[in-house]
This record gives structure tokens, C-alpha cells and sequence, in this order.
């Protein structure tokens, strides 16, 4: 039996159902009282992020061959104990990196040309050309903390713009053939803050990256830097970040990840005119969600079918 408790791009679900093994499909099962008797018989178990895959689910699903995760954040899968009980785990690494790349550029062009705000205020009557004339890419300083997949295709974008890109990563070295190629400038995170016009956060949620964005890192950047977070919302401490959007050090800050999730509407954050909040949809492009659907739904069924 095949379980999927969180919700599965029709794509994903079609690949499950063809291939002829027993399977449910329940978008909220993941907060039903039955969850934990389902899993008894279970063989594969599909989660998104709401499903907390933990050693007590686990005990639950004692049968379980292999667990798939629809997206690539490990906050809610006990890796460890997963691997330690020799169950497979398969994720959809790379399957909407693309979309979040796209999301890191679209998020520059809303801070450097204001079309929104521009758009708002002819249809009020005005005719504000000089307010909102804004300012180029071009030759902006783009800093990314964090240079796996997603940081590597918005490097490669923001390339296109004629943007210096820095990025600081502990396992790159300076030295591999993509850092060249893609024109990237490794250093480290406080040079990050010193130099870059624009922050985007591609860093894990780590004891040592917890609020990385905090009243240290904050002073130790440039004035008038627009900060970009797709990563995870503890990155930031909010407060501190608050502050620096009032007094100005900040300009803005697009944030697609929150902490909490959702954002509460009277949360510190909200107060703000300079903070422009999505609610974690950077990945979830239709085309994203297709190809993560497909990618684990075969990898599911590839181990329990032994091919992998």
C-alpha cells in the first residue's frame, strides 16, 4: 500500500495509479485520527511539509519500505532515523529550482522599478514619472548565501543582467569549473553584507544559520540593501529586521518564507510598507509542481519495485 497524505500534482497521482499497486490518496490525512492506523499496512508513505515524519509515525509504519518527500526541506523527515531503519527516502531535488530562481529575479525587478506602486498611483489620478523612475540591475552587486542548486540558476540569471554575483557557501571551493563558468566571486557571508546592493537567502535552517539575519549582520550592511529570503523563514530575526525597514538601512525586503508560516496579520512584519510577503509559493510555478509530483512518485516506485 502506498500512501500519500498531503496533496500530489495529478501528474504525480497518475504515474502511482498506473503502475497498478494498492494505493490512497487523502490530501488531509496527515491531521486525521486514522493517519497512524493507515500507515499499519503502508509500504511507501508520500508527505509534503505537513506531515511530520518523525520516530513515532515511524513506529506506526513499521512496514514502511521507503518514504517520499514532495518538495526538498527536511524540517518536518527524521532523516536519521529513516536511515537507520534501512527505509528509502526519496526527494524532489532540483524539480522546482527553476522556479525559485525566476522568483529571486522577479523579487529584484519589483524592488528596482516599482510598477505595482506606479500602476497604484496612476489609477489614482497621478502622473508621478519622476517618483518612479527607479533603478537598474545592471552593475548591482547580487549576494547569495547559500549556492546549491537554486543559487547556482539565479546566479546564471542574474548573470544576464550584467550583475556582479557574489556567493558564500563552506562546501565550494573557488576553484570548481561552475563557479568560473558562471562568473561567481566566492567570499565570505560578512563580505556578502559589506557589498551587496541585493541579499538572497539560499542557506539550510542550521543551529549556526538560525536568525543569521540578526542585529550583527544587519549593521554590517550596505545602506539602502534590499534582502530576498525563499530559504526559510528562522533565517531572519524578524524584529531586528523590522527595525532596520523603519530607520531606512533596509530599503525592503521580499519575503516568501516566514517564521511563522502562515504570518499572522498582526505580526511585526505586516507593518511595514517596504516588506512585500508571499505566502511560500517561490516553487509553486504549475510546471514545478508537475515535475515534483512525477519525480517522486517514480522514485517511490523504483525502490519498491527494486529497481534502485
Amino acid at each position: 500500500m502506498i500512501i500519500i497524505s498531503e496533496f500530489i500534482h495529478p501528474n504525480g497521482l497518475d504515474i502511482i495509479q498506473a503502475s497498478g499497486l494498492p494505493h490512497q490518496y487523502d490530501p488531509d490525512l496527515w491531521q486525521s485520527d486514522t493517519f497512524h492506523a493507515v500507515l499499519k499496512e503502508a509500504k511507501a508513505l508520500i508527505v509534503r511539509n505537513q506531515t511530520q515524519v518523525n520516530q513515532t509515525l515511524l513506529d506506526h509504519g513499521s512496514h514502511l519500505k521507503v518514504v517520499g518527500r514532495l518538495g526538498v526541506g527536511l524540517d518536518n523527515i527524521d532523516l536519521k532515523t529513516i536511515q537507520g531503519r534501512n527505509i528509502g527516502f526519496v526527494d524532489a531535488r532540483g524539480a522546482n529550482a527553476a522556479s525559485v530562481a525566476e522568483y529571486v529575479i522577479a523579487a529584484m525587478l519589483h524592488c528596482s522599478r516599482k510598477i505595482f506602486a506606479a500602476d497604484a498611483d496612476v489609477k489614482q489620478g497621478g502622473w508621478h514619472r519622476a517618483a518612479f523612475g527607479g533603478f537598474e540591475l545592471r552593475g548591482k552587486t547580487l549576494g547569495l548565501i547559500g549556492l546549491g542548486d537554486i543559487g547556482l540558476r539565479v546566479a546564471r540569471r542574474a548573470n544576464a543582467f550584467d550583475m556582479n554575483v557574489l556567493a558564500s557557501d563552506p562546501v565550494r571551493h573557488h576553484k570548481e569549473a561552475v563557479i568560473e563558468e558562471n562568473h561567481i566571486h566566492l567570499t565570505s557571508a560578512e563580505e556578502i553584507f559589506k557589498q551587496s546592493d541585493f541579499i538572497s537567502l539560499h542557506a539550510p535552517l542550521l543551529d549556526s544559520t538560525r536568525q543569521m539575519i540578526n542585529e550583527t549582520s544587519i549593521a554590517a550592511m550596505k545602506q539602502g540593501v534590499y534582502l530576498i529570503n525563499t530559504a526559510r523563514g528562522e533565517l531572519i530575526d524578524s524584529q531586528t529586521l523590522s527595525s532596520a525597514l523603519t530607520s531606512g538601512h533596509v530599503a525592503g525586503a521580499v519575503l516568501d518564507v516566514t517564521d511563522p508560516e502562515p504570518l499572522p496579520a498582526d505580526h511585526i512584519l505586516n507593518r511595514s510598507p517596504h516588506v512585500w510577503v508571499s505566502p511560500h509559493i517561490a516553487g509553486l510555478t504549475e510546471e514545478a509542481q508537475a515535475q515534483v509530483g512525477i519525480q517522486v512518485a517514480q522514485g517511490v516506485l523504483n525502490i519498491l519495485k527494486g529497481l534502485k
